[in-house]
């Protein structure tokens, strides 16, 4: 038990120990601090808080016979390099790019589809002022995104297209805009869950619509949508199942089918594509409905992503039929969910794209399905040249299988080739990589550190070279010590 005379000891030696740290405007004066203000003195202050903080902690929770051993030098110090530890983990929460080394092509938590050159061009083109709703010609308004709307209709036979800030917003508008009050019919099988959590029945009940499921989890028939259509339908909604795949005993009828129901002028025909595949996938050994063969079987509206297969900006596309894009480009919902000036102009430059027959030329998604494995094998052996110095590390080539990923595709993969580094702490390498001069993230499996070449860009074959030295110079070096 301690006495009063022991708390009083203790109290007075936390008192000398906390009189050594620097008040802050010390700190902030050091001349070692003056590259932090340069590069980020909005934050500084903030910065040097939190290394005052971790000190204080540490002294006080240190013996008062080893302070000396475990602090030798001067506190400042030891705070001036938490504050550039603190700086330099903030500065990588920043917005960057980072080489995608982890065999998902449509990375979520990466962005998605990486941009096109013409794309990328286009948007610095819009960040100053642009002519977003301006006629040159005549010098009056213009209609918002026209050019855009005129080249995706033209690009997938619709009649129409409009623009939102992503699928889901495309879905909740498309069917407020259409249904508002009554029923809509959809398979059972069809009601998914989206990223973030989201299921198709909350967006419906956000929307103000009524769901009206037909079928079964596994079997659904164009008799059931006839079934239940009534007085009281407002739609009828396919969707893809771009997220997961059923198989065994499974049926549901496409699009055309449930475009010969009777139903008349009144109720609109939607599918929400998601993935937003233009072109065919043949060539990839892949296959995926394409949004030109949704219009032409009958779909009034057509819903999918711009940034998955699409390879363009996040963003919701909508094409289809005038009457029935008139009807959403009108509603109230709209103008909240329209997108900014930058995104249409990448929109624009990547149908274009599409339009001059340059997709697998210009499209880094298509450029990177592209390549054969071959080539990825070259790469990795070039790769894996370059690193011969560290020999105390196993880098292996290796067979490995790539993803298309972000909702598209489920349980197809792409032949890929990776490199695979053993004989080290994984989770270390990864973590070194990750927080490198030019980030690389990648995965682990089975003890070794995967770089899967898939979905590294051959721009990117230096950088990732690079960092790969970098990362392994750096644990060299620890194992020394």
């Amino acid at each position: 038990m301690t006495d009063d005379g022991e708390l009083r000891r203790n109290a007075s030696w936390q008192q000398q120990v906390l009189r050594r740290i620097p008040a802050i405007d010390e700190v902030l004066r050091d001349e070692r601090i003056r590259r932090l203000i340069n590069n980020s003195g909005a934050n500084l202050v903030g910065w040097v808080r939190s290394a005052v903080a971790q000190v204080r902690s540490e002294l006080l929770n240190v013996p008062a016979s080893d302070v000396d051993t475990i602090f030798p030098t001067s506190l400042m110090t030891d705070i001036i390099a938490k504050t550039e530890q603190i700086a330099e983990l903030e500065t990588r929460r920043a917005i960057q790019h980072v080489i995608n080394a982890t065999g998902t092509l449509l990375h979520t938590n990466l962005g998605r589809c990486p941009l096109a050159r013409r794309a990328i061009e286009r948007m610095q083109m819009a960040t100053s002022y642009s002519n977003i709703e301006l006629d040159l010609a005549s010098g009056k308004r213009g209609k918002r995104g026209a050019r855009v709307m005129e080249l995706l209709a033209r690009l997938t036979g619709a009649e129409d297209a409009l623009v939102v800030n992503n699928c889901a917003a495309a879905t909740m508008l498309a069917l407020a805009a259409t249904a508002a009050g009554r029923e809509v019919i959809v398979s059972r099988g069809q009601l998914v869950e989206i990223g973030g959590g989201f299921r198709l029945p909350e967006v419906f009940r956000a929307a103000g619509v009524t769901l009206r499921e037909v079928g079964t989890t596994n079997r659904t028939y164009v008799s059931d949508y006839q079934t239940a259509t009534s007085d009281g339908t407002g739609a009828i909604l396919r969707v893809h199942r771009s997220n997961f795949a059923q198989i065994g005993f499974v049926e549901e009828p496409n699009i055309s089918d449930l475009a010969s129901l009777e139903r008349g002028n009144s109720i609109p025909l939607i599918e929400d594509l998601g993935s937003g595949c233009i072109v065919s996938l043949a060539a990839y050994g892949l296959s995926e409905p394409t949004v030109g063969q949704s219009v032409s079987a009958g779909a009034d509206l057509t819903l999918f992503s711009g940034d998955k297969l699409f390879g363009g900006p996040q963003s919701g596309i909508v094409v289809g039929r005038a009457q029935w894009i008139a009807r959403l480009r009108s509603h109230p919902m709209m103008r909240a969910m329209r997108v900014d000036k930058v995104t249409l102009a990448a929109l624009e430059a990547t149908a274009e794209i599409y339009l001059d027959g340059r997709a697998t030329d210009e499209l880094p998604l298509y450029q990177m399905l592209g390549v054969s494995c071959d080539q990825l094998r070259r790469r990795a052996s070039d790769i894996r040249e370059q690193l011969h110095a560290f020999n105390s590390i196993d880098v292996r080539i290796a067979e490995s299988v790539a993803f298309v990923g972000g909702g598209s595709l489920p349980g197809r993969t792409v032949p890929s080739v990776c490199l695979e580094f053993g004989g080290v702490d994984t989770e270390a390498l990864a973590q070194q990589l990750r927080l490198g001069q030019s980030p690389v993230v990648t995965r682990v499996a089975d003890g070794r550190v995967v770089v899967d070449l898939r979905t590294v860009h051959e721009s990117e074959l230096n950088e990732l070279t690079n960092s790969l030295q970098s990362a392994l110079s750096s644990m060299s070096e620890q194992s020394a010590r």
